[in-house]
């Protein structure tokens, strides 16, 4: 293990959103490549957003994606009396006072700062006061320099710097005693040791003002790396309005926690043209330097590609232990019925999501499933009842009951009637699912077993008999 100290620091103030998970996965790797540790802490200061709903949220989807944590998780919640201790220090130090001034005499500031073509920042009227009043309502704020330079060279940006006259003097105390975001995540960061920052780009401006925390509590500066947005198809910031932006609803919309994972990572990463990379190739060659420096664009159809992969490449077992749910969903008890695994085989070519392979799987489990109406028109009928009757007697003989051994039973047939192997493949699919589109036939006369398939083909049969002749097969 190496000195290396990641974090990432969800607000628990509504579910992972999709960069949020992002920037999660981002420290999760690094830690994981230079055999640092990866910390989880919840930043649950805003008392009156933060919610254990979403912190159970949080947890699920860190978890859902399969990014552990080596410490934690920690709450900043429990650690007011350690942030206490510290504004007392910069006030004792000198490095801190106390702001009297209200709510609305700052607003006043603000827009004659404005109209005078000023930056609107606190005018440092408390800055230089020497009575401190116990009984006045007051904020603490930070003394922070008004000259210089504050710069630090950010491993995905490069070198950033900042004029200090452009920072104001930060509050770090609110007027009922509460810490600010600045505040504890400096203190937080600095306690656990944090060697590394890696997050949203959205908090390049918060960086300086950090740095000066950092420096006047006598504490190392860790490392910075501002990560880019994720933006939509039109280049907006993404939200709700371009799909869903929840991690936990993708897992909901049938998709597989490792594509996710690949998809998140190549959202402003990339390993020369390599497009699929195994979690173990990840932690192999990823590196915060090789992120890009411009905005990520989501696109769900990438995304959906990624899946198929999974789903196709994946292990049957596995899948069909996720697919349990989507069956649930679904009234579908597959205790009674085919094997899973064996049915999720048959079905791994074709699906994208697992909502899509478990509605491709249902037939198996409804053993009086309705027929396709131009389906049944088509294949189901007096004349193609002959080839279902003749299809059955040659299925019942077979003394093995694999893909292979069924595929020679339906060419013999076709040899020796004289017909295409269509022309008996559709009816049978039609009765055996109840729809054209299905699974290869073989695959599914063999995952369905003998007694069952030769049942449907008498069901179906029965039906046919009814059904008008539509044209010749």
């Amino acid at each position: 293990m190496s000195n290396i100290r990641l974090r990432f620091a969800p607000s628990p103030t509504g579910y992972l959103h999709i960069g949020g998970a992002r920037t999660a996965l981002f420290n999760w790797l690094l830690a994981k490549k230079l055999k640092g540790t990866f910390i989880l802490r919840i930043e649950d200061t805003d008392v009156a957003r933060s919610t254990q709903e979403s912190v159970d949220a949080i947890l699920q989807g860190m978890e859902w994606l399969g990014l552990d944590w080596d410490e934690g998780p920690f709450y900043q919640s429990d650690n007011f009396p350690l942030y206490k201790e510290y504004v007392q220090k910069l006030l004792d130090e000198g490095k801190a006072y106390r702001c009297y001034c209200t709510s609305e005499e700052l607003e006043a500031k603000r827009e004659l700062a404005m109209k005078e073509g000023r930056k609107p920042k606190y005018d440092g009227t408390c800055r230089n006061l020497t009575e401190v009043n116990p009984d006045k309502p007051s904020v603490v704020r930070f003394r922070a320099p008004h000259e210089g330079l504050t710069a630090f060279n950010d491993l995905i940006k490069g070198p950033i710097s900042f004029n200090n006259e452009e920072l104001d003097d930060l509050i770090i105390q609110r007027t009922d005693g509460t810490p600010t975001y600045n505040f504890v995540v400096v203190i937080d960061d600095a306690s656990m040791g944090i060697t590394m920052v890696i997050r949203g780009d959205d908090h390049i401006n918060n960086t300086p003002r950090q740095i000066l925390l950092y420096e006047a509590l006598g504490k190392p500066v860790p490392q910075f790396a501002h990560v880019p947005m994720i933006l939509g198809s039109d280049k907006t910031r993404l939200s709700k309005r371009h799909g869903a932006t929840s991690v936990m609803a993708y897992r909901d919309m049938g998709l597989l926690p490792e594509a996710m994972v690949n998809y998140l990572v190549r959202l402003g990463w990339s390993h020369g043209d390599e497009e699929i990379f195994s979690r173990e190739d990840l932690i192999e060659k990823f590196s915060i330097e090789a992120v890009g420096k411009s905005a990520g664009v989501f696109n769900p159809d990438k995304l959906l590609w990624l899946n198929a992969h999974y789903i196709k490449t994946g292990d049957p077992e596995r899948l069909a232990t996720l697919l349990l749910p989507f069956l649930k969903e679904r009234g579908v008890d597959p205790t009674d019925g085919p094997s899973l695994p064996a049915v999720v085989t048959t079905l791994q070519e074709r699906a994208r999501t697992m909502i899509e392979m478990a509605d491709g799987a249902l037939f198996y489990y409804q053993p009086d499933y309705p027929f396709d109406a131009d389906a049944a028109e088509k294949f189901l009928n007096p004349e193609t009842s002959a080839v279902l009757a003749e299809l059955k007697t040659r299925l019942a003989s077979l003394d093995s009951f694999d893909a292979v051994t069924i595929g020679a039973a339906f060419k013999e047939l076709c040899t020796d009637m004289g017909i295409k192997l269509p022309q008996v493949a559709q009816p049978a699919r039609v009765a055996l699912t109840g729809k054209t589109a299905a699974p290869g036939i073989f695959e599914v006369v063999e995952t369905l077993g003998m007694n069952e398939t030769l049942r449907r083909i008498d069901r179906a049969v029965d039906f046919a008999k009814t059904t008008p002749v539509q044209g010749a097969v």
